[in-house]
């Protein structure tokens, strides 16, 4: 609030200053005239305005008497090395030849106090001259020609305030507030240090590029710490970094609530702390930061604080040790040393300022018997001191200054259209009295130089310099002493994968670790986990859930977790993705191995009742077997069990056509002898005169039916193979893990054709051999026909269901059993018996007996 009075009563005084005249038409000041510290007399003035001291005394205000002069204290080395570093660059300048030739610079430095009220106080002297009545009228031309300020972005908004209606340029070597960037708001404004929209982003960039995620963040109450702040948070979300506390202090607070602001830092969870906070706070910051013993925190620091020299001492060491933050790239200024050194004041006896300068350095006093400190001499060394006036190995900040004041000497070089002529390289200079501030405006922004250092300065659109940056880490060099060691670069004008980039040096972190610390909410999700946010907490905090069958991650902290291609599966850690699990029925397992055993098991006992059959084939019982039909008959079902063979093994265009094919032929085969046979016993035992009349008759019947009953299956597997051939087949639907190497039936129709016309068979053979269940017991085959029937359709209609709902390679397998059931219910209850009675019982095996009846049919 006081601030604000002050204000208002200097912009009265002000008013007052232009508007007020007398009847002798002559202005008039209201109010003392305000002197700056340091002056020199020129052509061309540039006025600067300097924290030169750090504390101000709070006057009493009010609206009835006039305000006390402010009294500032507590002198800034810093600040006062930047006005001397404006004051060496405009004497070098004035001593250049092909800079503004016959053209002197003079300059004004006030004293801002790091305070609005004595910022207001300067930019007004800066715009007033020092006579209290002026011969003319108050509209004259303004005393400087361009204003070099301020250290801090408050300041410099308060001063732009009041300059900026007069359109008088100001360049500003610290402020850095992106809010200055509006070029409508703030036409006269340029600085050459980049904007805080840069910067910020930058240290987002640099939290996500260690890995914090999770933060604190600390502000300067201030337009610098607000904008630059609000900026880098946005900035931070958008790469995925939470802000666990943003806690916010300002130089005029009570200790109570900086305390609360430290306890708040020491109680959180976060281990990496971002501050973005001008110099007056870090110091209230730090102290309070020492009583608390706050250790352990990684420092992230803005470009306001990170090379503060005075920061680094080893009173601090233990806080801000590590510290890691983005400054501008120092420069060198050759001879900026020896004219600093000569720095005395005996240039000036009536100069206070340098009196207190020198007494502040050597503690010292020039009036006796001051609270015991010993009396100034003036031939005191500054080559003997080392503070940060005398510091000239981070030449940052100053170097900005020597920019500035460059870029308004080259300003008004082009202005007064200096020219070169002769080979003697003479220049001159055409004067001007009416340099107007809307004119030196427009030359500032259309400057375009080059330092003998070698660095461009120019400026763009928004009066802003090209925005690039050196990260710097606070390490300590062999003798123990905090050195700024630049570990990487920011470069806003490149593509933005590039901007950022890291050198090779080793980094030293909080307590002068050289292990890079933690700063995460939750611990890291391993590949094959996903983020699962915890309701009500921010995005950074969250748990950690496997993926599911099927999908993968492959990277820590994955968001999502990713589906597998049709082809493959998720490996047992749900990090990649390997190839499905193919699977078919191999001879390599035991059911692939056991089935083939047994399919050549009975293709051998096949062989072997082939061999008995051929043995005895003169024998009453083969011949009354009909061993033509016979022969072929266990030829059928030796090509039955052989057939299942093509179901094992990994299925191929072939193999899938012949496995189909070859049992639905192999199976038409036998049941068409088996029919064939069926036919010849019922009617051999139903003829009057079957000695005569059937063999006779039936030898040809027989091979006519079975070629007849056989072909018609072949024609039916040739038109299934013509039309939709079967095929191998990847099938991925019925098994989400594995994909199942199968054969495609091509047309299901082709199938259940082969299969119902063997169905057909095998059910016509059952009702001829039952109506033949009666023929005489001694050779009564049909008996045996309809018990091998009844297994083989049992097997088969079982098979249908169970074909269906078998799952993989259990399919394949359940067909094989068929098959191999089928066949040995075939072998077995029609060869069996008479293999018994030829091998077992040969006194059966006479025509006698099998031309007998039993005693029951006889009785009847």
């Amino acid at each position: 609030m006081c601030d604000c009075v002050y204000v208002m009563l200097l912009f009265v005084f002000f008013i007052g200053a232009v508007g007020a005249e007398e009847d002798t038409a002559a202005c008039k000041m209201l109010g003392s005239p305000e002197f700056p510290l340091l002056s020199k007399e020129g052509d061309i003035t540039i006025g600067g305005a300097f924290s030169i001291h750090s504390q101000i005394s709070d006057p009493p205000l009010s609206f009835t008497d006039t305000p006390e002069p402010l009294i500032c204290s507590r002198i800034n080395f810093r600040e006062f090395l930047f006005a001397q570093t404006m004051i060496f660059t405009i004497e070098e300048i004035n001593n250049s030849s092909s800079l503004l030739p016959n053209v002197s610079l003079g300059y004004k430095v006030f004293d801002s106090c790091s305070s609005t009220m004595a910022s207001m106080r300067a930019v007004m002297s800066l715009m007033n001259r020092e006579e209290r009545t002026l011969r003319k009228t108050c509209s004259s031309q303004t005393p400087v020609h361009a204003i070099i300020a301020a250290s801090e972005s408050s300041l410099t908004t308060v001063m732009l305030q009041i300059s900026g209606v007069f359109q008088i340029p100001m360049i500003s070597h610290f402020a850095t507030c992106a809010c200055l960037s509006n070029r409508n708001e703030y036409p006269s404004f340029f600085r050459t240090i980049p904007s805080d929209y840069y910067q910020s982003r930058a240290l987002a960039k640099l939290v996500k590029h260690f890995g914090w995620t999770w933060i604190g963040a600390i502000r300067s109450d201030n337009d610098y710490g607000n904008n630059g702040m609000a900026t880098f948070i946005t900035a931070a979300r958008q790469q995925g970094v939470c802000i666990e506390y943003s806690e916010v202090i300002s130089r005029t607070d009570r200790s109570e609530h900086i305390a609360k602001v430290v306890r708040v830092i020491r109680s959180g969870s976060a281990r990496v702390l971002v501050a973005f906070i001008s110099q007056g706070e870090m110091d209230l910051l730090l102290e309070e930061a020492l009583n608390q013993n706050l250790t352990g925190l990684q420092w992230v620091g803005s470009e306001s604080w990170i090379t503060a020299g005075y920061l680094a001492i080893k009173r601090y060491s233990g806080i801000l040790a590590g510290s890691l933050g983005f400054t501008i790239r120092k420069g060198k200024i050759p001879g900026l040393l020896d004219f600093l050194l000569q720095v005395n004041p005996s240039q000036n006896p009536q100069n206070n300022l340098l009196k207190e300068f020198w007494e502040a350095t050597f503690g010292c006093s020039f009036q006796s018997s001051m609270h015991g400190q010993p009396q100034c001499s003036g031939s005191e060394k500054l080559e003997n001191i080392n503070n940060p006036f005398t510091d000239v190995s981070e030449l940052r900040i100053s170097h900005n200054v020597y920019k500035a004041v460059y870029a308004v000497a080259h300003a008004m070089h082009n202005m007064l259209k200096c020219t070169q002529s002769g080979e003697n390289v003479n220049q001159s200079c055409i004067w001007r009295d009416d340099l107007k501030p809307k004119e030196v405006v427009k030359y500032l922004q259309g400057v375009n130089f080059t330092l003998q250092s070698g660095e461009s300065i120019h400026f763009d659109e928004n009066g802003d310099p090209v925005a690039t940056y050196e990260l710097v880490n606070w390490q300590k060099n062999q003798a123990g002493n905090t050195v700024f060691v630049a570990v990487g670069s920011y470069d806003a004008s490149l593509p933005k994968e590039k901007q950022f980039t890291m050198s090779k040096i080793n980094i030293t972190w909080a307590n002068d670790s050289l292990k890079r610390p933690q700063s995460v909410c939750s611990e890291s999700c391993l590949p094959g986990f996903r983020q699962a946010v915890i309701k009500g907490k921010p995005i950074c905090c969250f748990s950690c859930i496997a993926c599911a069958a099927g999908e993968i991650t492959n990277s820590t902290n994955s968001a999502e977790c990713s589906r597998c291609s049709l082809e493959y599966w998720s490996n047992k850690d749900h990090s990649q993705c390997v190839p499905k699990v193919i699977e078919f029925l191999s001879y390599g397992e035991t059911m692939g191995a056991l089935l083939a055993v047994f399919s050549l098991f009975g293709a051998s006992l096949t062989l072997v009742v082939s061999c008995v059959f051929f043995r005895f084939r003169h024998t009453p019982l083969v011949k009354a077997s009909n061993s033509e039909l016979s022969f072929l008959l266990l030829f059928s079902l030796t090509l039955c069990f052989l057939c299942s063979l093509t179901f094992i093994g990994r299925p191929t265009e072939w193999s899938c056509m012949l496995r189909h094919t070859a049992f639905g032929i192999a199976f038409a085969l036998c049941m068409s002898c088996i029919l064939a046979k069926t036919i010849a016993v019922v009617m051999a035992f139903k003829a009057k005169r079957p000695a005569n009349t059937v063999p006779q008759c039936s030898a040809p019947l027989q091979r006519t039916s079975v070629l007849s009953c056989t072909l018609l299956q072949v024609f039916v597997c040739v038109l299934w193979l013509a039309l939709a051939p079967p095929f191998p087949y990847k099938n991925t639907a019925h098994a989400t893990e594995k994909i199942i190497l199968e054969c495609d039936l091509g047309s299901p129709i082709g199938f259940w054709a082969v299969l119902g016309y063997i169905g057909l068979l095998a059910a016509l053979c059952f009702i001829l051999a039952f109506l033949a269940r009666k023929l005489p017991d001694n050779f009564n085959e049909a008996k045996f026909i309809t018990f091998s029937m009844l297994i083989f359709c049992a097997v088969w209609v079982t098979f249908i269901p169970a074909y269906v709902s078998s799952p993989g390679k259990f399919t394949v397998a359940v067909e094989i059993f068929a098959i191999l059931a089928s066949s040995f219910g075939l072998l077995f209850c029609i060869f069996a018996p008479k293999c018994y009675i030829l091998l077992l019982k040969p006194e059966r095996n006479t025509k006698k007996h099998m031309m007998g009846r039993n005693k029951s049919t006889m009785n009847e």
